[in-house]
Formats: structure tokens, C-alpha cells, sequence
């Protein structure tokens, strides 16, 4: 059993951590766009399909408090009903469930790019028992992050 958990994840490349009782899946990219077109790409629910090849829909209203509906195409038939936890404008946004927990985290760097990092934690006590049927999130959170780049870089260009 693997007792750390942090995880190098750069250059748009995901990483993933298991242990018995839970499996952390993070990545994290470089994108050259202001925070504001990056958090209005992650907080305009609707929007996602258009954006991100990765979901199929995300319904309801991302804001603190709030519930949303995710359909992904690791697991199309299935809808994710999760919570908004945080909400820190153009920085940090949480949303998740009884299993697990996805964290946005915006980073300002000097040069004037910007560091997104997506990482989510899924597990729990009964976590051994369902594990293996869940899918790795590598290529998913990849696909995200890109995704997430090109459309935040194109609306830059358009400025």
C-alpha cells in the first residue's frame, strides 16, 4: 500500500496514485489566457459540451451551494449528481459526492501564463470492493486539461 499521495502531473500529462482505499487522478497544464476566460470556461455549465470533448452534458448552476449533473463519456449511461463545495472566483472550485471530490485550482505565474490543475480523489471504506470497475481517469483528465487550454487560448486570440 502506497502511503504518499502527491502526485507529479505537468505538462498536460495526468498521474495517478491508488492505495487501498482510494485512487487520486490529477493533471495539470500550462495555459497562456487570463484567469477570467479560464473560470468562465470551468463555471458555465451549459457551455461544457461545447468545449470539452470529455463530457457529454453538465447541467445546473456552478456556484457555491449548488447541484449539478454530469454525464462524462468514460461513463455515459450513468449521471453524476454532485454538489458545488467551493467556490473562490479565477482560483478554486470544488464539486463532488459521497465518493469523491474534484478540485480546480488556477495559479497565476509570473510570465503571465496560467497553471490549471484538476484533481479528484475518489474512495471510502467500500472503495476495494467497486475499484476495479471504475475506469482510469488518465485520458479523460488529459483530453480536460487540453481541451481547456485550446478553448481558453482561442478566446485570448480573439480578445
Amino acid at each position: 500500500m502506497m502511503t504518499t499521495t502527491s502526485i507529479s502531473a505537468q505538462n498536460g500529462r495526468a498521474a495517478t496514485v491508488r492505495t487501498t482505499f482510494h485512487r487520486e487522478t490529477s493533471v495539470s497544464i500550462e495555459i497562456k489566457a487570463d484567469a477570467s476566460i479560464i473560470w468562465a470556461l470551468l463555471t458555465h455549465a451549459s457551455d461544457y459540451p461545447k468545449w470539452n470533448s470529455s463530457i457529454i452534458s453538465l447541467d445546473g448552476n456552478i456556484a457555491l451551494g449548488e447541484k449539478i449533473q454530469l454525464k462524462s463519456k468514460l461513463d455515459a449511461k450513468r449521471t453524476f449528481k454532485l454538489k458545488v463545495k467551493e467556490f473562490d472566483p479565477e482560483k478554486k472550485l470544488v464539486w463532488g459526492d459521497g465518493q469523491g471530490r474534484r478540485v480546480f485550482i488556477i495559479t497565476k505565474n509570473e510570465n503571465g501564463t496560467i497553471t490549471f490543475l484538476m484533481t479528484e480523489k475518489i474512495g471510502g471504506l467500500m472503495f476495494p470492493l467497486y475499484a476495479k470497475m471504475i475506469p482510469s481517469f488518465d485520458q479523460s483528465f488529459e483530453q480536460f486539461a487540453l481541451d481547456l487550454k485550446t478553448a481558453a487560448e482561442a478566446k485570448m486570440t480573439v480578445k
